[in-house]
């Protein structure tokens, strides 16, 4: 009896050939400014704690490790690295993420992620412009503020506005019962993801940065303008999200404090709470050289480079047909 089973691949050979092109014209980009190109494991003993990431579990066996993940991005390694001299790095690497799949989201994904030792997160911004725009051949970005994005687009102010007033704000893709169990954090990424994301980087590619200390993840945080913001910043081309990037924190203790923060945050949202990697903690402890880092999707990034706003264009077999 023949498969149902598409075997054919969901991206076209120009798609194949434009992918393969990116790729060379990565390395090219950073051959010319002297960052190394490096290798970290994709199978790793840690995930992450980010509560809003679910890892993909594996079932290891083999030199007294027993379980590990699929690793969601290659920071802790990366950042191993850099503690240990490296100098500036890049990589280009498949990472994981459990429960994604749509028009922008597949469970498997190509990243580019570096590190620029020496540099801040407005530094890293020019730089994060000048390979994407110059792939694309489009304009530089602008910048704006995540406060002013807010304003602009989902009428509020993100540092002022009263729980009671962010929840109302939010019946309008959500009711009342499904907020309840919705932090403040929760009800900004979801005014975010609906009524400020559509309307980013329609006419120029667009950095929205200083976003709320609480959402810092692994950036440094300031005082701005009276209120705690994160040195972190993101890209967006026709209301699609390319990157995330820090200017990273380098302080053990506060790292460890992050880690727990979010686990409190996980078991709440009822998460399995993840182990916390030592290993990179460690690399901390000594001394993670000043750097600014950001993680790229490729994938989302030749999206844009051949016109289609469905991921499965430009891969060659997406989950349903791995």
């Amino acid at each position: 009896m023949t498969s149902q089973l598409d075997w054919r691949p969901s991206a076209t050979r120009a798609a194949l050939k434009s992918r393969a092109q990116q790729s060379a014209f990565v390395r090219g980009f950073f051959e010319q400014r002297n960052v190394l190109e490096v290798e970290t494991p994709v199978l790793g003993r840690c995930g992450v704690t980010e509560p809003n990431l679910d890892g993909i579990a594996a079932d290891i066996s083999a030199q007294g490790v027993e379980g590990g993940w699929l690793q969601t991005s290659p920071e802790y390694h990366m950042k191993r690295l850099l503690a240990a001299g490296s100098g500036s790095i890049y990589q280009i690497l498949k990472v994981f993420r459990n429960g994604e799949r749509g028009s922008r989201h597949n469970p498997e994904f190509s990243m580019l992620e570096w590190y620029r030792t020496g540099f801040d997160d407005v530094a890293l911004m020019e730089e994060v412009g000048e390979l994407v725009c110059g792939w694309l051949e489009c304009a530089r970005p602008g910048v704006t503020s995540y406060r002013q994005a807010m304003i602009d687009w989902a009428d509020i102010d993100p540092f002022t506005v009263s729980d009671h007033d962010l929840r109302r704000r939010c019946r309008q893709w959500l009711d009342p019962r499904q907020l309840e169990d919705l932090s403040r954090d929760g009800c900004l990424d979801l005014l975010m993801s609906f009524a400020v994301e559509p309307n980013l980087g329609t006419d120029v590619p667009e950095f929205i940065n200083q976003y709320p200390a609480s959402q810092a993840s692994l950036a440094r945080t300031s005082r701005v303008d009276g209120f705690d913001v994160a040195h972190r910043f993101e890209l967006y081309i026709d209301g699609l999200e390319l990157c995330n990037g820090y200017w990273e924190l380098t302080r053990a203790d506060e790292q460890r404090a992050r880690f727990e923060a979010d686990n409190r945050l996980r078991k709440a949202a009822g998460k399995p709470e993840m182990g916390v990697d030592e290993a990179f903690l460690a690399a901390l402890e000594h001394g993670l050289p000043d750097c600014a880092g950001v993680a790229l999707g490729l994938d989302r990034l030749l999206m844009l480079k051949v016109g289609t706003r469905n991921i499965a264009d430009v891969l060659a077999f997406p989950l349903e047909r791995a």
